[in-house]
């Protein structure tokens, strides 16, 4: 009997055999963690990959291509692309099929990809479930392009007469120096002496001259900012070899309407104190026989826009004004009709959108100019007024402007001791700290449409800036929402 006690006590009082039994119950729970986060993580990976799926459905059914096919093409579309990954994705308990849904307002489309399907599980019946449940959706949105009436309005004022560069406005400044001047390249008495602008004056006679500074400019090969102008709208209308889609003749607004199925119109107009039309409402091709119509506007001499200029005149007085930006504004506004959506459906007109190219100053006649530079006939030398602006956009109508940056007239020509004297007392205020930040910019940027201003300096590219402010305006875009 003692003995029998002894063994029941060493036997209690032995603990090595309670680790394999912590360790036996242990591994339940332990395999059961492991085994779900398995089949968890599987399962994730699995939903990832239809999540991706259902992206590219949803993205597929707002193309601009598919944009152009009806609500049942681009549900097809959808449901191809997206069992293109399901169908061959191993571990689902059955292919999932997507529920597709089609939201059309207006140019604007929306898609909606959704999908439920069941992971197989690796240990089903430590789960107690032979399938882990997984689910999604995208819905993606995009506007097809709309059907848009253009109005170039190009600034034609002598000041875009400004050499195109700096070299070029070095050489205009010496081919119009002074008769005294020694150098071969200088020419006899000229209306505007040491001038690198082409100012292009009809009775040069009038001041003793021979010659006015556009025809110098011309005989010199030198490359006015006109000029540049005149190519990028070229560019626009009539040829580019930049067009992404072959077969397509004709500029940028023509390849912009091949690869967007649209139907766009131009007109074209230059302005100075008032509006010219160099072609009304047309097709592009049209519109771009005019381009080479696009001139300088000529004044009869020094200080006269018209013939019959007094010193006691209120409208033909004895000074060389010539910009009214915001008069041709009026002017387009009064031409340009009420706006639709743009799209193709019955009795829908397109959006109309105005395209005005400037250096920004207005230089004009007006009673009410907070910077009249003479009393006697109140000449106005300010950045442009946007009131006219606001009306415009608040009618639907977007603008889009391309600022010609007004060129500091600072330290030019070959020694860089040339100043003018008027730009320092009647725009340089404006124009400061520096053309791409002082108040004409600001006015400017603030009258175009959100995302559509675009300057470039003196040397720069006008037809790409132009270009690419264009296919902004034209181009759709399709986006992921959520």
């Amino acid at each position: 009997m003692r003995v029998t006690l002894r063994m029941s006590s060493r036997f209690l009082g032995d603990r090595r055999g309670n680790i394999a039994v912590i360790f036996a119950l242990t591994m339940v729970p332990t395999i059961y963690l492991l085994g779900m986060a398995l089949d968890y993580t599987q399962a994730l990976r699995k939903q990832g990959q239809l999540n991706a799926a259902a992206d590219a459905a949803a993205i597929a059914a707002v193309r601009p291509a598919m944009l152009m096919q009806t609500d049942d093409v681009a549900q097809s579309t959808a449901t191809a692309i997206f069992g293109s990954t399901a169908n061959s994705l191993p571990g689902l308990s059955s292919v999932p099929t997507p529920a597709i849904t089609i939201t059309d307002t207006g140019l604007q489309r929306t898609v909606t990809v959704s999908y439920s399907a069941r992971s197989i599980n690796n240990f089903p019946s430590l789960l107690g479930s032979q399938s882990w449940p997984i689910g999604g959706s995208s819905t993606a949105q995009a506007s097809s392009a709309p059907n848009m009436n253009f109005y170039l309005l190009l600034d034609d004022s002598p000041s875009m007469g400004i050499g195109a560069t700096l070299a070029d406005i070095n050489k205009l400044i010496t081919a119009t120096a002074s008769a005294t001047a020694t150098a071969p390249a200088k020419q006899p008495a000229k209306p505007s002496q040491n001038c690198g602008f082409a100012c292009h004056e009809t009775n040069i006679a009038h001041d003793g001259g021979t010659e006015d500074n556009l025809a110098i400019a011309r005989n010199n090969n030198v490359t006015l900012r006109i000029d540049l102008v005149t190519n990028a709208v070229n560019q626009l209308l009539n040829t580019w070899s930049g067009c992404p889609q072959s077969g397509v003749s004709g500029g940028v607004m023509q390849c912009m309407s091949a690869l967007n199925n649209t139907t766009y119109k131009a007109a074209l107009y230059t302005f100075d104190v008032g509006l010219n039309t160099l072609q009304t409402l047309t097709t592009p091709t049209t519109a771009g026989t005019k381009v080479n119509n696009i001139a300088l506007m000529p004044v009869v001499y020094q200080n006269c826009v018209f013939s019959g200029c007094s010193s006691t005149s209120t409208t033909n007085p004895n000074t060389d004004y010539g910009t009214d930006i915001a008069g041709a504004l009026s002017s387009i506004n009064d031409i340009m009709p009420a706006p639709g959506l743009g799209s193709n459906a019955a009795r829908d007109t397109p959006q109309e959108v105005v395209f005005l190219v400037t250096d920004g100053v207005e230089d004009k006649i007006s009673s009410t100019c907070p910077n009249a530079t003479f009393a006697s006939h109140s000449r106005c030398q300010q950045p442009l007024d946007t009131t006219m602006c606001a009306t415009i956009k608040n009618r639907g109508i977007r603008i889009a402007i391309l600022y010609t940056e007004y060129l500091q007239l600072i330290n030019l020509g070959p020694n860089q001791d040339i100043t003018d004297g008027w730009y320092m007392s009647w725009v340089d205020t404006y124009d400061e700290p520096k053309s791409s930040t002082g108040t004409i910019a600001q006015n400017l940027q603030s009258c175009a449409s959100p995302g559509l201003f675009k300057n470039v300096q003196t040397g720069g590219d006008i037809s790409a800036a132009l270009t690419d402010l264009f296919i902004k305006v034209a181009s759709s875009t399709a986006n992921l929402t959520h």
